[in-house]
């Protein structure tokens, strides 16, 4: 696949019917934030510690997993999209948070 067609697929997927299966990524984000940041408190820090999980570090921790799926197939055309689409949308996230 080419880069435009990578992107043009990860446009598709984000721009289209997902936020209506799964809601618009701030909110399903920030909901898989919460519920990372739970987990993590509960089994992977000590007492005391503090776990902070924006919604757009699920998208480049989505982005991570892609990744690592890549490292294993990286011929693996769904990956790429993917990981493109996980990325755009924290870009999107991010960059509407800082402004509201």
């Amino acid at each position: 696949m080419t880069r435009k067609e990578i992107l043009a697929a990860a446009e598709k997927c984000v721009c289209g019917d997902r936020e209506q299966d799964h809601g618009s990524p701030e909110n399903n984000f920030r909901l898989i934030a919460e519920f990372w940041h739970t987990y993590l408190s509960a089994k992977c820090v000590a007492a005391g510690v503090h776990v902070q999980l924006e919604p757009e570090d699920v998208a480049a921790m989505m982005a991570l997993l892609k990744i690592a799926r890549l490292m294993s197939n990286p011929e693996h055309a769904d990956s790429w999209i993917d990981g493109a689409g996980y990325l755009a949308c924290g870009g999107e996230v991010a960059t509407l948070e800082a402004k509201g």
